[in-house]
């Protein structure tokens, strides 16, 4: 079982290929969108009385457990931006945070033992809250925003110290330890308590460090990205998804779950919102893992 506790949005959406307006969107939306391929999950988080309930049925019929969404009076967390040709980066237009700007999460009771928890993209404060409430998970993930470090910087440097594994951009990375380069950036995290530490590099792949190895996972080669948002949510989401369904942490397994990851984040981007997510099947998710199989594969040289 693989609990998550993040944002449940709307989202108003353009890039170069079009727009959609008022979509699903929101890190805890995206990140179950692409672990219930994989795995049963719990979801917790709000929305107001304005937001379209019943567009999350199909996650529902995955087995996305709502228990925990809380529906609150006012309006929901809507979320505006666009893309340009750089898909790698969105201009936010508008920000309304609503009912997410009272947010205080309630884990329920059946939520409590899940293994696995990812905390994803809200205040640092919230996330150490959550972990208050959890019994003893098998590993504990979190995700977090230049918003957070900068705003919250004591509160995320303590939440590093109960976290086994922390993901993040490279601009965040960097801002953070206030390291450019990546390697000695990912030392630095390391050194505060996250045993493994994930960075994203949007369209050029992910790194996985630990203090004694690196990986990396490439993206995947598509003829088209349609809209990008949402794609490291959904990336954490393959990535914890994997986790969750084999119980296995050990680093040949956790090198698979990259690969996951990377696969379930390749098909966010192919359309907006959770759509593509919510059209592809467990089958698809495996073709495209051995699809990236191939494309990493070679055999070294003999001596």
């Amino acid at each position: 079982m693989l609990l998550v506790v993040g944002s449940v949005a709307l989202d108003s959406v353009e890039t170069p290929f079009g727009r959609a307006d008022n979509v699903l969107g929101g890190s805890g939306t995206f990140f179950s969108a692409a672990a219930s391929l994989l795995t049963p999950v719990q979801l917790v988080g709000v929305v107001g009385s304005d937001y379209p309930v019943d567009q999350l049925e199909p996650l529902a019929r995955r087995g996305v457990d709502l228990a925990g969404l809380e529906r609150a009076e006012g309006s929901s967390f809507r979320w505006r931006g666009r893309y340009r040709h750089d898909l790698n980066s969105a201009e936010t237009i508008e920000t309304h945070l609503g009912v997410f700007s009272h947010f205080s999460p309630k884990i329920p009771a059946q939520f409590k033992s899940a293994p696995f928890v990812f905390l994803a993209n809200i205040d640092p404060r919230l996330q150490l809250d959550v972990l208050q409430q959890v019994n003893k998970p098998k590993l504990v993930a979190c995700d977090t925003m230049n918003f957070w470090i900068e705003s919250r910087r004591s509160d995320l440097l303590e939440l590093l110290k109960h976290v086994d594994l922390i993901t993040l951009n490279d601009g965040e990375a960097r801002q953070l330890t206030e390291k450019f380069n990546l390697v000695q950036a990912a030392r630095w995290i390391l050194e505060r308590g996250p045993r493994h530490v994930i960075i994203k590099k949007g369209e050029h792949g992910a790194f996985m460090f630990t203090r004694d190895t690196i990986f990396f996972a490439p993206a995947y080669p598509l003829e088209s990205v349609f809209d990008p948002t949402g794609a490291g949510d959904s990336f954490a989401g393959g990535f914890m998804g994997y986790l969750a369904r084999t119980g296995d942490l050990s680093e040949r397994n956790m090198r698979r779950a990259m690969i996951y990851g990377a696969a379930l984040g390749s098909f966010a981007v192919e359309k907006f919102s959770v759509q593509r997510l919510l059209e592809v099947s467990p089958e698809d998710v495996k073709s495209r893992v051995m699809a990236f199989q191939q494309l990493v594969a070679f055999e070294a040289e003999n001596a």
